[in-house]
């Protein structure tokens, strides 16, 4: 195939949330916090029946200049309240602006983080809103309370995100865009038959409590409140699938014991912006590896784009012959290893090395 993929851009919201569940027997974990996974529709055409966090595609409702007057006058351009820009970090492949040309536009930095939000009420009935005007507070947040008559209004966010903006003028309040931290972005590998690939910014919001969720079972058919820990148990179990974006998120907010260090985490490094990663596959005698950036075996060639690479060694063989990993292994459908020796960037954390044998399939 000629010529590189065009990905969407889509926003991700990994909501971690302190306290108890709302179901009554909660046994405790050892993070400390639990995130909300998303279980999608069997009929979705990508990733059906994954569990995955909030999010989807930007609309151009989430980057309508007429948020202007919503945000007016407490918090305007160019960087409304968000706090100093973090510096601009060349990545492969190097693709085009976000920006579409409109002048008036939101930034993405606030145009990416109301697409979040505003996935996060559709697909979960969830509403990060803040009272216009109110000072950002730096402690975890809560989730707004759904007032009477909200399904009415997620019905037609559903069918026009513009009415995100009506809801939130409606209730006086803006997207609580300041919960909202930066932490990582992927870019859907390419793979066979494929006809959507998306450029995912993923942000990360502490509650102090879960809220309750209300799948809108039309995309999303299921919802579970799990800790990194017993998110990777259930993968392993094949009680839930993921897909290895996800598996590598859970497996690194495993390096955080408790909520609170993880929130002063994220505001210590605020600063440091995100890293946007293009994982490309390996494809072996008997398996298939994901390379990131710094591992040995990663090309930043533009032919891997739209094409594998491929070996006759076996997975085995290509890991014994390795120093410098950055890879997820992918045994099967439910068996991962994620193997990291480089060092993190932008002062963010990597997963721990994992290794799952298959006796405990």
């Amino acid at each position: 195939r000629s010529g590189p993929s065009s990905w969407r851009l889509a926003a991700t919201l990994v909501l971690a949330a302190g306290g108890t569940r709302p179901s009554a027997a909660a046994p405790s974990s050892a993070e400390g916090f639990r995130l909300l996974l998303l279980q999608r529709s069997p009929n979705q055409g990508f990733m059906p029946g994954a569990h995955v966090f909030p999010g989807g595609v930007l609309d151009a409702a989430d980057r309508s200049a007429d948020w202007l007057r919503l945000f007016a006058p407490h918090q305007g351009p160019p960087r409304f309240g968000l706090g100093p820009a973090p510096p601009r970090r060349a990545a492969f492949p190097v693709l085009p602006d976000a920006a579409n040309g409109d002048a008036g536009a939101l930034p993405d930095d606030v145009a990416f983080r109301i697409c979040a939000i505003r996935e996060a009420f559709e697909e979960a009935g969830v509403l990060l809103l803040r009272p216009r005007g109110a000072l950002s507070a730096p402690e975890p947040r809560r989730a707004l309370a759904l007032p009477p008559g909200l399904a009415d209004w997620r019905d037609r966010v559903r069918r026009d995100p513009h009415h995100f903006l009506r809801l939130c003028a409606h209730l006086d309040c803006t997207p609580d865009i300041w919960a909202l931290h930066d932490w990582s972005a992927w870019l859907t590998p390419f793979y066979r038959g494929a006809t959507r690939r998306f450029n995912t910014t993923f942000f990360l919001c502490c509650l102090r409590e879960p809220p309750s969720v209300h799948p809108d079972l039309a995309e999303v058919v299921g919802c579970q409140w799990l800790s990194p820990s017993e998110a990777t148990e259930r993968f392993i179990s094949k009680e839930i699938w993921l897909a290895p974006p996800q598996f590598y998120e859970l497996r690194r907010l495993e390096n955080f014991a408790s909520l609170s260090d993880l929130h002063k985490f994220c505001l210590d490094r605020a600063l440091e912006g995100l890293e946007r990663w293009l994982p490309i596959t390996l494809l072996t005698a008997d398996g298939s590896l994901q390379l990131l950036p710094g591992d040995e075996l990663y090309l930043e060639d533009s032919t891997f784009l739209e094409k594998f690479l491929s070996t006759e060694k076996t997975t085995e063989e290509i890991m014994k012959e390795g120093e410098t990993f950055h890879r997820i292994v992918l045994y099967d459908r439910h068996l991962y290893d994620i193997h990291v020796t480089v060092q993190s960037k932008c002062k963010h954390v990597y997963p721990q090395n994992y290794v799952a044998t298959k006796s405990r399939l």
